[in-house]
């Protein structure tokens, strides 16, 4: 057994009693279901046609129990039906839970790379099927053998030629089956990715819908769409024109099957041979638990190859390891100084793609501000995303008061950085719930308290609820230097030691700006600080402006100093200047 059957295996294992009273019930279903033409038959052949004494008394007594074992069957497929969903969906959700829980852990690379849509698909469609699956293969591959054996011995014991004449459809039925199925397997992997193709595109349209208003796109939008949703219907109408043939072939061969029977079965009784009109009419309805074993195989076929398939791409992310995880041995870090600095450090985000940043070697004191300049592209956000381990070092170090980023716990580490970007990223629901996402544990004193500090108290108080306003998804209904100053008041909930601020004022307007400097001001107080700066007005009284080009470090120093060295951040300052007054 590989590893992952025994993985595929093991989301039983919470639920094993569960699933054994059901198959127990499969079974009973299976076995009454072979029983009840028994009944039949013994009231047709022995009491009517052997003229047997109190005939009315034994068929009402066998009719009882027929009733009792038709109450019984409706119990026990009650059970299986609504027990063993109930199975199938806790289970879909240990997947879903463990599934989401890997994706937490994933890193920025493995997102760069990934489409929402398609990540949805595999969290959503996917592992329903699979929990269809884990539901109705067992519980079908238990019933259809116990149909198909049982009818198959009874029927031998009914009149073994007919059951041979029956017997020969067997192998052109399972040819038919086989070869349908296997096409069926392609279709239903590129009917996955035609569905996470839709997902993606949809997922992308709505996201980015006041961008295709501004535009008048939605034209395009729709061509898009169009386009993706008819390629889905391609694969949609493939997919029924397989399932068509493979279904509906199987009908005609049971259509067949019970015409052969009756036919020969007729020939017989008239012959006088071994076949009598009662054993004809048993043997006919044994034809069906006979022969929906057969009609069904195509089903569980397709059943388990969507099961297994899901399962693949379940696995497929499952097996993706982490970047970016703890090592063995690091360490919880508490209280923080703030001391950062890296050495040599050299960083690309593909093996086959070029350096973004080459022998970086900076130093940040404990409460210094560094504000980080230059071109667009040269590496200032990547710079940052190395100190919380966004992404990982391509060669050298990042440390943090002395200790090496990678010998510290992600969490401990995270919990030590705080982040002001520039798109900012607002959940949906409330103002309170927003800003308590800084520390999940926050009073609602503490949560105001912070609101203050980041100027949006007073903005809050004039909203419909103030606090316990909705702001829509990702913060639609406010202001964009409104949702500044929540993601501000986020960080100051936090209140980490080391700080970046990535261009967290450069969309918005001079009003804005102003009160969200402030802000900025305010918290990085006693802070270590980065700073990255569009505008380079607003870091004239950094501590230290530090020059980044595509060879490293260019310049480093005081606004004035720089100025004086009239290179590359004079030319930058002095190009803004002049554009202000164009």
């Amino acid at each position: 057994m590989n590893a992952r059957t025994r993985k595929f295996l093991s989301y039983y294992r919470p639920y094993l009693g569960l699933f054994l009273s059901v198959m127990m019930s499969a079974v009973i279903v299976a076995a009454i279901a072979l029983t009840l033409p028994l009944c039949a038959r013994y009231i047709t052949k022995n009491i009517l046609a052997g003229h047997m004494p109190n005939a009315l008394g034994q068929i009402l007594t066998v009719g009882a129990l027929m009733v009792l074992l038709v109450l019984i069957h409706t119990a026990c497929n009650f059970y299986v039906a609504y027990r063993g969903h109930s199975m199938g969906a806790m289970m879909e959700t240990d997947l879903r839970t463990e599934l989401f829980d890997h994706y937490q852990k994933l890193s920025f690379r493995f997102y760069d790379d990934q489409k929402t849509g398609e990540l949805m698909s595999r969290i959503t469609n996917d592992l329903f099927l699979l929990s269809e699956l884990y539901h109705h293969g067992p519980e079908d591959i238990v019933i259809y053998s116990i149909k198909f054996i049982g009818a198959f011995v009874i029927l031998l014991n009914i009149n073994v030629q007919l059951t041979l004449v029956v017997f020969l459809f067997l192998p052109i039925m399972v040819i038919h089956a086989a070869f349908f199925n296997r096409r069926l397997n392609t279709v239903f992997k590129k009917n996955w990715e035609r569905i996470g193709d839709i997902n993606a595109q949809v997922e992308d349209s709505l996201s980015g819908i006041r961008v295709v208003k501004s535009f008048a796109n939605e034209g395009i939008e729709k061509k898009k769409f169009s386009f993706a949703n008819l390629q889905f219907l391609e694969s949609r109408k493939l997919r029924y024109r397989n399932e068509s043939y493979s279904y509906e072939g199987m009908i005609g061969y049971s259509q067949l099957i019970i015409v052969t029977v009756v036919v020969f079965g007729a020939v017989s009784i008239i012959r006088g041979t071994s076949v009598d009109l009662a054993d004809l009419i048993v043997f006919l309805l044994y034809i069906n638990n006979f022969i929906e074993p057969i009609q069904r195989f195509s089903e569980i076929v397709q059943q388990y190859q969507q099961g297994f398939t899901g399962f693949e791409r379940f696995m497929e992310i499952l097996e993706i390891e982490p970047e970016i995880q703890d090592s063995a041995d690091a360490v919880e870090i508490g209280s923080v100084e703030g001391n950062v600095e890296f050495r040599n450090v050299t960083f690309r985000y593909r093996e086959d793609h070029s350096y973004v940043l080459k022998n970086i070697s900076l130093q940040a004191g404990s409460g210094e501000t560094i504000a980080l300049v230059g071109t667009s592209g040269v590496g200032k956000t990547t710079l940052c995303s190395l100190i919380p381990r966004f992404y990982e070092v391509s060669e050298g170090e990042v440390s943090l008061d002395g200790i090496n980023i990678k010998d510290i716990t992600l969490s401990s580490l995270r919990r030590n950085v705080g982040v002001v970007q520039q798109d900012v990223y607002l959940f949906a629901g409330t103002v309170f719930e927003n800003i308590r996402y800084g520390r999940p544990d926050a009073s609602e004193t503490e949560v105001i308290e912070a609101a203050k500090k980041a100027n949006a108290h007073d903005f809050i108080m004039t909203l419909p609820y103030g606090y316990q306003t909705d702001i829509g998804q990702r913060g639609v209904k406010l202001s964009g230097g409104q949702k500044q100053r929540l993601s501000i008041a986020r960080v100051f909930l936090k209140d980490p030691p080391v700080l970046i601020f990535d261009e967290a004022t450069s969309a918005l307007d001079t009003e804005s700006e102003r009160v969200v400097q402030d802000s900025l001001v305010t918290l990085a107080k006693d802070r270590t600080t980065f700073v990255i700066a569009h505008r380079l007005s607003t870091i004239r009284n950094a501590k230290r402006i530090v020059v980044l080009t595509e060879q490293g470090i260019d310049e480093q120093g005081t606004h004035e100093e720089l100025m004086s060295l009239d290179g590359i951040y004079a030319r930058l300052y002095n190009m803004q200047f002049d554009n202000a007054f164009v």
